[in-house]
């Protein structure tokens, strides 16, 4: 059931529709990243230790290929993962890679923060009802088809 939130009112929407979901794409990545702050990971760095728990040891070209993100982004979403060790970075069998894997401390801070992401995710539907929700996670999936 939808959750009538009087305390947040829509924004004006822009005639751009890339702007709309840029500015929605910003204003959710601030939501989760203020509830995932005590986790001292933010959704984007989440999201990459998410995917590396479930594929790992991965080349970070593979990696990059599994999260639809380019290898720039990647690079650049991964270094404080290491920085902090969360995450290692070494050379692959093939010595023009580096194969990416998880530490003990990044698995025991993806088990943590998935817990504050959950109550994000609850937020989220709780806010857009169900119904509303499933709708806009199959336009989201029909604009990244936009470029195959």
């Amino acid at each position: 059931m939808k959750n009538n939130n009087e305390h947040h009112h829509p924004k004006k929407p822009s005639p751009c529709n890339c702007l709309n979901i840029r500015r929605a794409s910003r204003a959710v990545t601030h939501f989760y990243d203020k509830i995932l702050q005590p986790s001292g990971v933010t959704i984007s760095q989440l999201s990459l230790l998410k995917h590396l728990k479930q594929v790992e040891p991965i080349t970070i070209s593979e990696l990059a290929n599994v999260m639809r993100i380019d290898r720039t982004t990647l690079n650049r979403n991964m270094k404080p993962l290491v920085d902090h060790d969360l995450i290692t970075i070494t050379p692959g069998q093939d010595p023009r890679t580096r194969q990416v894997a998880m530490t003990p401390k990044g698995t025991t801070t993806t088990n943590s923060a998935s817990q504050l992401w959950d109550k994000a995710q609850a937020s989220v539907k709780d806010y857009l009802g169900e119904t509303d929700l499933a709708v806009l996670v199959k336009l989201l999936s029909k604009l990244e088809a936009l470029v195959p």
